[in-house]
């Protein structure tokens, strides 16, 4: 690959930079393609060679559209129709910019799973100073322990490889992806029956960074990545139950730390298994622990294999989907979610499979993975089980808060082609307000003692 580290890496440059002191991750002639040629986060600035994914410019001002009284946005796009849909009718027309994983989806629900396309837009943006942090991380950080950790990030603390050279390195751009600072929402889960039946679960969840706490002491947060609190607020029979998460950046070295506290017991008990193949909260058995966001936790099972870019149409600009004057009924559909609900663009990937090491237990044997250049976030996921089967499609829906220049998802979907049942995380069109970001926050209420509290409140 173009951009691979051993080729880019000359030997007077080394000598160079170990004369000075320094050894750069990324030599710095690549450093200063970030904001040049490439955007400030890595993706290729340029437009598509027939043009259908266009030149970045800079992506959506904060401006782009209104903001109403519960921090929902409007659709900049509202006026646009799709160029055309995908169905399992024309699915092989299209198939070279499908995944797997969505030609099952068609070929399993012909009649209503469709993937309605639209003019790509470019809209990722982010914060100045999140683009300087960027290129910290390009010339200082490296992986440590076969990519179980990183080295020389404390300092930008985002995007660890925009740049990368692996499989793993694209992984980890993922995960210490800008997410707008501290945040507060409120978000759902929705396991439907195949008849579409369901109970929404609500949560209300806090995520906070060590750089954004200023009771934490910095000697005590290098291997820290952010402080997670889920409060399940309903059904009756699932509320008041509370879980807290120190996601640790090297998990082989420090693993995660979760505690959860069950409001019938009124007892605060260690959760060793809200990690890997663990099942996740309130989900029904439909999704793994570290199914959340997509793929979160510790790489070490799985080898990563870097394939490369392709084009793919990918869920993109999901204004529609997220609006408040949608009901959940709306969404929800035997199957899959109301498709005609949905946006999915002509965008690049990168494309990267996981497969399972040997002696290593996950019920994925196999992940293939494919992540948005312009935002580092997963797009599309397919599961394969331990006899190669395709078992279970994820599809990310993002959007972008441009008021507060911030991609995000609106919703993930998950969907278990052998049950033909499915699982939904984070939708909030009914719920009392929009994400928050940028809150405060403080140390002293991540703490177990912290989450013991949560029984007199």
């Amino acid at each position: 690959m173009k951009n691979s580290r051993t080729l880019l890496q000359s030997g007077a440059l080394c000598l160079s930079l170990l004369a000075t002191g320094v050894m750069a991750a990324v030599p710095a002639d690549q450093v200063a393609r970030l904001g040049a040629s490439l955007t400030p986060m890595g993706a290729e600035k340029a437009a598509s060679a027939d043009g259908a994914i266009p030149a970045w410019t800079g992506g959506l001002p904060t401006n782009a559209g209104a903001v109403d009284a519960k921090g929902f946005l409007s659709d900049p796009f509202a006026n646009e129709k799709p160029l055309f849909s995908i169905t399992a009718a024309n699915a092989q027309q299209y198939k070279d910019k499908l995944t797997a994983g969505q030609l099952a989806m068609l070929q399993r629900y012909p009649q209503t799973y469709k993937i309605p396309v639209y003019t790509s837009h470019r809209t990722a943006a982010l914060p100045d100073e999140i683009y300087s942090a960027i290129k910290v991380s390009a010339a200082n950080t490296e992986t440590l322990g076969g990519g179980n950790g990183l080295q020389n990030f404390s300092d930008s603390r985002y995007y660890a490889f925009p740049i990368p050279a692996n499989g793993v390195e694209v992984i980890w751009n993922h995960t210490t992806r800008y997410r707008g600072g501290n945040v507060h929402r409120y978000v759902t889960r929705v396991q439907p029956q195949t008849d579409g039946a369901f109970t929404m679960v609500h949560f209300e969840d806090e995520i906070a960074y060590p750089g954004n706490m200023p009771d934490l002491e910095k000697s005590k947060s290098q291997n820290s990545l952010f402080y997670f609190i889920q409060r399940v607020t309903g059904p009756a029979r699932l509320a008041g139950n509370v879980l807290l998460v120190h996601e640790t950046i090297d998990q082989v070295k420090e693993p995660r730390n979760a505690w959860l506290y069950n409001a019938g017991q009124r007892r605060v008990r260690r959760a060793p298994q809200v990690a890997y193949d663990g099942p996740a909260t309130a989900a029904d058995g439909l999704a793994t622990s570290d199914n959340y966001d997509m793929f979160n936790g510790a790489p070490d099972r799985y080898d990563w294999k870097l394939i490369g870019k392709k084009e793919l149409y990918i869920p993109y600009n999901s204004y529609k989907l997220d609006s408040p004057q949608l009901k959940y009924d709306d969404i929800i559909r035997p199957g899959h979610i109301n498709q005609d609900l949905t946006r999915y663009e002509l965008h690049r990937v990168w494309e990267v499979e996981a497969t399972l090491k040997p002696n290593e237990r996950h019920i994925y044997a196999k992940r293939h993975m494919y992540f948005d250049e312009d935002t580092w976030q997963l797009a599309e996921v397919d599961h394969y089980d331990g006899r190669g089967q395709l078992w279970r499609v994820a599809e990310g829906h993002s959007q972008q808060y441009y008021d507060h220049k911030v991609p995000g998802y609106t919703a993930e979907t998950l969907y278990d082609l052998i049950s033909g049942r499915y699982s939904v995380l984070g939708l909030k069109n009914e719920e009392k307000r929009s994400i928050e970001f940028g809150v405060k926050a403080l140390m002293a209420n991540y703490t177990p003692a912290a989450l013991r509290q949560e029984g007199v409140r």
